[in-house]
């Protein structure tokens, strides 16, 4: 069977607005065709718009465990989970009402709480490499604050980030950039100042050669590597054996901080992170996600001295008006007060349950199928090659991705809307849920061709 390559950028399968995917959607297409005249793209996040796969964007009306219902009443297995912070599931009831208790006490004061000093002694006890943390309402805020404190720390103003990888909107991390910017074909966004994108050096993830030229080329230059120390802004990509180590022997080397952007990994395949996981302990860590329990939360920390220098203990400013507030803290800390080996154990039993299956239902329909997996984060990419960087991510075949993605949903299965995502799994996904993936897989499968 020929294979055939589709980049990001490329024009998506198309769905016809006669289809059975268009007609079991009628209440969507017209909160979406109202939503355009009021929102841009009629989205708040760009990799919702369907515009990778095609076809319109379910709105979706409630949640419970692992499935989501749309406007339409049409139930799905979920593997987007709120693209990762949802590790206990849909609306958990113990957290719904321990949000309720709060909520009751007052949702925001623009004071310091008790709950704030809590999750941050929890973060502590749990990520090694972190001394002292301080949150924020995103992961955005959370990376570019951390690359603040490193230039403020170095006195340096590059930094070095991997093509692929994506670590939130602001503008210094827009240069090949992953997720949505990835996905639209958007690289570098119109917008950023030349001279910021200037200060950002583009390396190859896996490639510690790219790296070392970076810094030979700019001695003295660099304040800071950041990384996803497992990607999953262009897929699930793991780090090769060796590669963390090697930045961070690099980084020490060249009188520069290691940033692990940890705002899909922190608590998701470890509970320690991905640098417990690993064994590397970055600088600065950034943190997201599962820190929120499904609220807007981020996080960044790391060493005492480094962290000494945040306003208002040091002189680099950063601040938020929502910051720690008592909903988002609750649902962080319940969050992660309820991680443990077996938990971890069990997702990724149930996440190889799934890579096995979906590697078998392909290889049956003669479909070419990559499937990279780390603990609970899976993405199958569609191409024949292993998928180790951007480079090889992006020769997947992104517009058989959009016809499997239509067929998976008619099926009843919600999958991320571009073949350049992580899928998630939670502790509410059942052996059931998997083997019925795997079941409407098989038929997709053949469906596509």
């Amino acid at each position: 069977m020929t294979r055939t390559t589709a980049k990001p950028g490329r024009r998506p399968h198309s769905v016809k607005a006669g289809s059975a995917s268009a007609r079991a959607a009628r209440k969507s297409v017209t909160l979406f065709a109202r939503a355009q005249a009021v929102i841009p793209g009629g989205v708040n996040s760009p990799v919702r718009a369907f515009k990778a796969v095609g076809g319109t964007p379910r709105f979706i009306a409630s949640a419970k465990g692992a499935t989501i219902t749309d406007v339409d009443g049409r139930t799905y297995i979920d593997y987007v989970m709120s693209w990762g912070p949802l590790i206990h599931g849909h609306a958990p009831p113990a957290l719904i009402a321990q949000l309720a208790r709060v909520a009751r006490l007052g949702t925001s004061f623009g004071a310091p709480t008790e709950l704030e000093v809590k999750i941050a002694e929890k973060v502590r006890s749990l990520v090694p490499s972190i001394e002292m943390v301080r949150f924020t309402s995103s992961g955005t805020e959370a990376t570019m604050s951390a690359v603040r404190v490193a230039r403020a720390a170095t006195g340096r103003d590059r930094l070095i980030k991997f093509a692929g990888c994506y670590h939130g909107h602001a503008d210094g991390f827009l240069v090949e950039a992953g997720s949505g910017a990835l996905t639209l074909g958007v690289p570098t966004s119109p917008g950023v100042a030349a001279s910021t994108a200037a200060l950002t050096l583009t390396a190859t993830f896996n490639d510690l050669d790219s790296v070392a030229a970076l810094f030979e080329a700019n001695t003295a230059q660099v304040a800071a590597v950041v990384v996803e120390p497992i990607v999953g802004n262009m897929g699930t990509v793991p780090p090769a054996a060796g590669f963390l180590k090697g930045l961070r022997t690099l980084c020490d080397q060249h009188g520069a901080l290691l940033i692990f952007d940890e705002v899909m990994t922190g608590f998701r395949v470890h509970r320690g992170g991905a640098q417990a996981l690993y064994g590397v302990w970055p600088d600065l860590t950034c943190l997201g996600k599962i820190i929120g329990g499904g609220l807007p939360v981020g996080a960044y920390g790391g060493r005492k001295d480094l962290m000494s220098l945040v306003a208002p203990a040091g002189p680099m400013y950063q601040a938020g008006t929502l910051s720690g507030n008592p909903l988002a803290v609750t649902a962080g800390l319940w969050s992660i007060s309820g991680l443990n080996a077996t938990l971890y154990r069990t997702l990724d039993r149930l996440t190889k349950r799934l890579g096995d299956g979906l590697l078998d239902a392909a290889k049956g329909a003669g479909v070419p199928l990559q499937v990279n997996r780390v603990g609970s984060m899976i993405t199958p990419f569609f191409t024949a090659y292993p998928v180790t960087d951007y480079a090889s991510a992006t020769r997947s075949d992104a517009q058989r991705f959009g016809r499997f993605h239509h067929a998976m949903l008619a099926q009843g299965v919600y999958l991320p809307a571009s073949q350049y995502e992580a899928w998630f799994l939670s502790s509410a996904h059942t052996e059931r849920h998997v083997d019925r993936t795997i079941a409407a897989a098989r038929e997709a499968f053949a469906d596509v061709g």
